[in-house]
């Protein structure tokens, strides 16, 4: 497998909570080492066991504190979730395979017959595959819950009602939540799932529009960042704790990393709807640090927050130090 992307959305130098899209498959992407337009939806790379293992911890600890549904339409259900199997095929290399009604992991070593509108799995069989050992205690208890211990991404539904023009958070299917509850989120609108946000404001005045733009004329990606002070993937409220955004966690660039999630939406106008998928990235600070520039242009970012977006994002303890580090590396050739 290939090694994951390292993505660096702080070379903007400005942390900014917007829409930030990208038309996939036409827009590059600015911030890669080799700028172009992204094709994929779904992502297949050297992490993948180790996002299946996190995922496969969370299904096992509490399943319905991860995923759920709020007045879900078949209608999007069925085009969400046929979609998500297609695109997995597609995005595999022949390592996922999808005819319509059975979906097979090569890599997992399992496959299942699924009816997406139903929300139905059936026929669930195991087989020898390199990361079988990853999901051999686990049961997916639905098509949504399969496809979604498939993926390196998290999955949610976005809805609309064509008619009031209301839109909700009507599914979520997200092992890998960082420090939000996706309990909290479902049935809620877009402004408010996104109002605990610091700076969410203007993005969320747009909501109408922008929903419009995602069911019509994607599909997107965007990408939000953060750091972190462990490398761990699930950081739901309700897991148990670790060091990161713990008070006794001091500032070590060895220990800290860039975390990133690459997110896209894509939507099915006849359904009136979309899918959002979430994959996170956590990189080594020192790796995604790697020259005085990144060094300039992340210090430069996390100035450019407001103290309530630097509480936010769990670094207020840690901000001094960071910022004094990156000031050393920014004077050197090479970190």
């Amino acid at each position: 497998m290939v090694p994951p992307t390292l993505y660096r959305p702080f070379l903007s130098g400005t942390y900014s909570v917007s829409a930030g899209l990208y038309r996939l498959g036409a827009q590059p992407v600015p911030w890669l080492d080799d700028p172009g337009p992204e094709q994929h939806t779904f992502t297949l790379d050297r992490e993948y066991p180790r996002l299946i293992a996190s995922k496969a911890a969370a299904h096992a600890r509490a399943l319905p504190e991860y995923a759920g549904e709020a007045a879900l339409t078949p209608d999007l259900r069925e085009a969400a979730l046929t979609f998500t199997a297609r695109q997995l095929a597609a995005d595999s290399g022949g390592e996922i395979r999808w005819d319509g009604r059975t979906l097979r992991n090569t890599l997992l070593g399992w496959q299942a017959d699924l009816h997406p509108r139903w929300n139905a799995l059936e026929n669930l069989r195991r087989f020898s595959g390199p990361h079988a050992a990853l999901v051999a205690d686990t049961r997916p208890v639905s098509a949504l819950d399969f496809l979604g211990l498939n993926a390196s991404e998290d999955l949610a539904l976005i809805a609309r009602d064509p008619h009031s023009g209301r839109d909700w958070l009507a599914a979520t299917h997200v092992l890998n939540p960082q420090h939000w509850d996706p309990r909290d989120k479902l049935g809620r609108d877009f402004a408010q799932v996104h109002a605990p946000i610091p700076g969410s404001g203007p993005m969320n005045a747009t909501a109408p529009r922008l929903l419009d733009a995602v069911i019509h004329r994607g599909p997107f990606v965007r990408f939000a960042w953060g750091l972190s002070t462990t490398d761990r993937l699930d950081h739901h409220p309700a897991a148990p704790p670790d060091a990161d955004r713990d008070p006794r966690t001091r500032f070590d660039p060895h220990g800290t990393f860039l975390r990133v999630e690459r997110q896209t939406l894509t939507g099915f106008p006849h359904a009136n709807g979309a899918l959002f998928t979430i994959r996170p990235y956590t990189h080594p600070l020192t790796q995604a640090v790697q020259n005085p520039a990144h060094a300039r242009a992340l210090a430069a970012a996390l100035h450019s927050m407001t103290p309530a977006q630097t509480d936010y994002k769990g670094l207020t303890r840690l901000r001094d130090d960071l910022l004094t580090w990156l000031d050393t590396q920014a004077l050197h050739s090479t970190v």
